[in-house]
């Protein structure tokens, strides 16, 4: 009976580090240093999804993300340092393209938003949006009225 016991106690040890072992793995892969390294290895100028776009108000930005202990990374635009400095109070960013009447989305964490409240969270991705359009802006003021808001930053492709 001791045996029985002491054998079930060993085994469900086991079957508990079997079980804990990829998740160790996974929270020593999602380190800021093998995320500093990510970085360090991919050459700014070349990885640019953006580099045959001319912008104004915005500047390519790297990013890496470590979900679940598999570290990607990726480029995006966000607004320059100018553009944030500006006063901006009451209303919302939002990505359109002026030719078509458009909008484009915004990445907020794994979701995806049409509007941001504040310049820090404008953050545009390499979209079919960006591609398929000359000119994406973005703007600030009522999605609902495109014309009226002010055009903070755009993105035009280089054809």
């Amino acid at each position: 009976m001791i045996r029985r016991t002491a054998l079930r106690a060993i085994a469900g040890v086991a079957v508990t580090a079997a079980l804990a072992l990829p998740l160790t793995q996974g929270a020593q892969a999602a380190t800021p240093e093998t995320a500093a390294t990510i970085a360090a290895t991919i050459n700014a100028e070349d990885n640019t999804p953006f580099r045959w776009m001319e912008l104004d108000g915005l500047q390519s930005d790297f990013r890496s993300m470590c979900p679940a202990g598999h570290c990607a990374g990726f480029r995006s635009l966000v607004l320059t340092d100018d553009v944030m400095q500006q006063e901006f109070e009451g209303h919302k960013f939002f990505v359109y393209a002026p030719a078509t009447g458009e909008y484009g989305f915004f990445p907020d964490s794994d979701i995806v938003v049409r509007t941001v409240d504040h310049p820090s969270q404008v953050r545009l991705v390499d979209t079919g949006l960006i591609r398929s359009h000359p000119c994406v802006e973005v703007r600030y003021g009522d999605p609902d009225r495109p014309d009226r808001a002010r055009v903070v930053a755009t993105a035009t492709t280089l054809m």
